[in-house]
């Protein structure tokens, strides 16, 4: 059964990746789009390309999501023009660098912090009381495997993820009693740009990264969001983990052959 028909969604970091692949799956199934990034033409053009191809509402908008004065702004507008969303994607997310720790760079570390951890608070902060006003609403947290092992080199942005599994239980803790659910999806090691943005650019050291392996795609993340979303109202998909089948833990990746 569709659920999600007529449903309005609003997709953070929703230019590449994840987030335009969540964004096509949920035009597909009929869903209004609010698709918002810091590149507003490439956002603005998906949803022209939505809107059109599958009949549904879809508008873009310029979104820093660390930038707290900006999230409320955006809010509120959605909330004067009477287009807050029944269902929440927090996608916007980035790692920076793969260092040892006692190397990490700074300004990585504050890249990270800020987009993983803090976007999803104001995002949430700001979305959650209309949630909670109208008893209904689904915010779904894009997590990762991150969050539940550590690995090498990962330190700063496995903690920006264990945070994300933390405020995710945390506000299913809080919404106890409501009909709002919120949920995560957890992916294990999927090829978009996350690795090249990862590395600053280094497009040979991105690739390698998913060298003889065959990783998730952003086609089956949103796959798993999608199913998370259209569960019915009763059942709240608290945490969903998918990995390729290459990946068994987040140490443990096969490498070519069968």
């Amino acid at each position: 059964m569709n659920r999600l028909i007529g449903k309005r969604v609003l997709i953070t970091g929703a230019s590449a990746g994840i987030g335009e692949s969540c964004a096509r799956a949920f035009a597909s199934h009929g869903a209004h789009l609010l698709l918002s990034a810091r590149r507003k033409d490439r956002v603005a053009e998906l949803a022209g390309e939505l809107a059109a191809a599958h009949g549904v509402q879809a508008s873009a908008h310029a979104l820093d999501v660390t930038d707290r004065e900006a999230v409320a702004a955006y809010v509120a507008e959605l909330q004067a023009d009477d287009l807050l969303p029944d269902i929440l994607v927090n996608n916007a997310g980035k790692a920076r660098g793969l260092d040892k720790f006692h190397e990490g760079a700074l300004d990585d570390w504050e890249d990270m912090i800020d987009t993983n951890v803090k976007g999803l608070l104001y995002m949430s902060r700001a979305i959650l009381p209309y949630m909670v006003g109208r008893n209904a609403g689904h915010v779904i947290n894009i997590g990762s495997i991150a969050g539940r092992w550590v690995y090498p080199k990962g330190a700063v942005y496995n903690a920006t993820k264990f945070a994300v599994w933390a405020l995710n239980e945390g506000m299913n803790i809080d919404l106890a009693g409501t009909k709002v659910r919120v949920s995560s999806v957890d992916p294990g090691l999927t090829e978009t740009e996350f690795s090249e943005v990862r590395f600053h650019g280094d497009t040979e050291r991105a690739r390698s990264v998913y060298a003889d392996t065959t990783p998730l795609t952003g086609e089956d993340v949103a796959d798993a969001v999608v199913y998370v979303a259209n569960t019915p109202p009763h059942v709240d998909v608290i945490n969903l983990v998918l990995m390729p089948t290459d990946q068994r833990h987040a140490m443990i990746l096969h490498r070519g052959g069968s």
